[in-house]
């Protein structure tokens, strides 16, 4: 189970990995505007439809930890990030998808690749309103408990933090406040199971 985050550990990832600010989200795309570098699928686009109006944001049909960036792009309309952030353990993201509307704001999705497996899917929003972000972040912590049970927690001033454990994936929602922005993130992650040899 992932563990609290606390003080300044809100700036850390549950499995410690460092979480990096997002660079600035991009306006929401229309929906009937998606690139048409892949084929556009029936169900992809009656997801991006249905996610202008969800109160929070599922992984897209088709997607699932694990998966090569080669199955990725036959399910999904994804785009090359060209200066992809990197996290711990050799995680790269790669890849992104339109914005998804998600309670009043677009989070941009990122794919997170290491060891040419998807690990790591990422939602960001990123907004000047602290007060919309905190109702955002609200609303996935309300969709959160519905989904997947009661969260474990924490709250700090600025900050805030919600996590679930679903089979081998870790989902987490994170807020963070200051003087010059405010984010919110939906974040699905591949459990990083320890060898109980090794403790």
């Amino acid at each position: 189970m992932a563990a609290n985050v606390a003080g300044s550990a809100c700036a850390r990832d549950a499995d410690g990995s460092e979480l990096r600010r997002p660079a600035a989200v991009r306006p929401a795309r229309s929906f009937f505007r998606l690139p048409v570098i892949f084929p556009l699928r029936p169900f992809v686009l009656l997801f991006f439809v249905t996610a202008c109006t969800a109160h929070a944001q599922n992984l897209p049909p088709g997607v699932r930890l694990g998966m090569t960036a080669e199955a990725l792009q036959e399910v999904l309309p994804v785009e090359r990030v060209a200066r992809p952030q990197r996290l711990a353990g050799g995680l790269a993201g790669s890849w992104r998808a339109t914005p998804a509307v998600v309670a009043g704001l677009p989070f941009e999705p990122t794919f997170f690749f290491a060891g040419g497996e998807l690990r790591r899917v990422e939602y960001v929003a990123v907004n000047g309103d602290p007060a919309q972000v905190s109702a955002t972040f609200a609303e996935l912590v309300r969709w959160g408990r519905e989904q997947f049970g009661n969260e474990l927690g924490s709250s700090d001033p600025g900050s805030a933090y919600a996590t679930w454990v679903q089979g081998d994936t870790d989902i987490y929602a994170q807020q963070t406040i200051d003087a010059r922005r405010a984010t919110v993130r939906l974040v699905y992650k591949a459990r990083l199971l320890k060898d109980g040899s090794a403790l």
